[in-house]
């Protein structure tokens, strides 16, 4: 073979694998009505670096320009758990930000945007089965005025969100830090909440699992008053429930929160024990009242110097 049949091999070669190249790393179309197989929506999102940090004023700096459907997004989301996202029935858009894997998860970070509201988005898959495990919306670009919204992920991963602000009277900076975890429940729990604000000022308490279903026995709302009290929902059984504990004591100095998965033992007995928490809770339920008694450690849901022993008494409910 000469020179001339050599160059031309080699030019025809190089053309072949760049051709093989580009086709393999040509990305599915996500944004139409077909269905696609979960192997190739995961891989539409590309692997990130943690730790990870983004800022409700750099929200889109991130996101993909590939955009995903809704019709594609809700064959591995639910569209129950998207319509407490975004409404629906109303035009919006999703795209990817970047994904990575732990032992048992994978986490996919999504931008879903509907008019001005960007929001950031976490999705929990079962890394084995590549089944949707949880979703959560972490920040979005409408913080109050005058805060700066803030989200970081570490390696563990904790999903911290953070709100700062300088406060315009006392020229200090005030901040709000809250850290949630995907646990074994299948749910986002909150592990820290940490702030040097006057909790009075920083605003309503948010219930997470406010409209979930309530249609099972325990199901309800138990309380002393507004800042004390436990909302109760149905799980996957009569025997599981979801349930939501916020307190305030000692004036509002002493506060605690729980989100978690209350198994119960019995007709009136239940606990919370999640494998790896150390936090461990005995509920007793007798009449219209459920009694709690915290048996572990769970001081990183709470203040130092107050418990999870209370008693609330059951709401009457809405017709």
């Amino acid at each position: 073979m000469n020179n001339k049949n050599i160059k031309s091999l080699l030019i025809l070669l190089t053309f072949v694998g760049v051709t093989m190249i580009g086709c393999k790393q040509k990305r599915i179309s996500l944004d139409g009505d077909e269905p696609i197989k979960v192997n190739d929506f995961i891989a539409a999102f590309s692997p990130m670096v943690l730790p990870f940090a983004v800022a409700d004023s750099n929200i889109h700096a991130f996101e993909d320009t590939l955009s995903i459907g809704h019709k594609v997004f809700s064959q591995f989301v639910p569209d129950s758990i998207l319509g407490e996202i975004v409404n629906t029935e109303k035009k919006f858009s999703i795209h990817p930000v970047g994904r990575f894997e732990k032992e048992k998860e994978t986490y996919l970070i999504v931008n879903i945007t509907q008019k001005k509201k960007t929001q950031v988005v976490v999705v929990a898959f079962d890394k084995k089965k590549n089944t949707f495990l949880a979703a959560k919306s972490l920040i979005d670009n409408t913080a109050e005025e005058g805060y700066i919204q803030s989200l970081s992920i570490n390696k563990e991963p904790t999903f911290t969100v953070g709100k700062e602000r300088i406060n315009p009277q006392t020229k200090q900076l005030e901040f709000t830090h809250i850290g949630w975890v995907y646990n074994t429940a299948g749910i986002f729990m909150v592990i820290v909440n940490d702030t040097n604000e006057d909790h009075k000022k920083v605003g309503v308490i948010i219930n997470p699992i406010d409209t979930l279903p309530r249609k099972n026995k325990l199901s309800g709302e138990y309380a002393t008053d507004k800042k004390n009290f436990m909302s109760i929902r149905d799980g996957k059984d009569v025997n599981t429930y979801q349930f939501f504990i916020h307190f305030e004591k000692k004036e509002g100095a002493c506060v605690g929160e729980l989100k978690g998965i209350l198994q119960m033992k019995s007709a009136q007995e239940g606990i919370y024990n999640q494998g790896g928490d150390p936090c461990i809770i005995d509920f007793n339920f007798e009449g219209n009242e459920v009694t709690l008694k915290e048996k572990g450690s769970c001081g990183n849901r709470r203040g130092m110097d107050c418990f999870f022993d209370d008693t609330f008494v059951k709401k009457r409910g809405k017709k």
